[in-house]
């Protein structure tokens, strides 16, 4: 297991400490200790923004958190290329079929997120982090 691409849900699990974060956690400490490879997509870090802003109202803070998520993955970019390809996803949700694309285009063997069914289309598999914690345990 290499290459992980994390939907927003699980970064906001983490962030705002809702349920399930202790595992948003766990995947979190993989990705920095290199054990898996997590990307992340652009525009997760703007939406980041958006909901960091309501809720925390300290731009200092909310530019360190975003500078500590850049960090820890790796930014998928967003080009009109990938934006093309997502119009023709067989995923009804834009924000999703981007997510699915930009997991194609990095090889990921996962994506990751708490919306197992927004990805029943997709062509990258999508697991909880519950399930990629207990796959990446039996491949060790």
């Amino acid at each position: 297991m290499r290459n992980i691409v994390i939907d927003i849900n699980i970064l906001m699990d983490f962030l705002f400490k809702r349920q399930g974060h202790e595992k948003a956690a766990e995947l979190f400490r993989m990705c920095s200790k290199r054990e898996i490879k997590g990307y992340i997509c652009a525009h997760e870090i703007t939406a980041l923004s958006y909901f960091l802003n309501k809720a925390v109202r300290d731009k200092r803070k909310i530019k360190r958190t975003l500078s500590g998520i850049m960090y820890q993955f790796t930014v998928i970019e967003t080009n009109t290329k990938l934006l093309s390809k997502a119009l023709s996803s067989e995923i009804n949700d834009f924000e999703d079929a981007v997510i699915e694309v930009s997991a194609k285009e990095k090889n990921a063997e996962y994506i990751v997120t708490r919306n197992i069914k927004d990805f029943k289309k997709s062509g990258v598999k999508a697991v909880t982090p519950e399930e990629l914690l207990v796959m990446y345990k039996l491949h060790r």
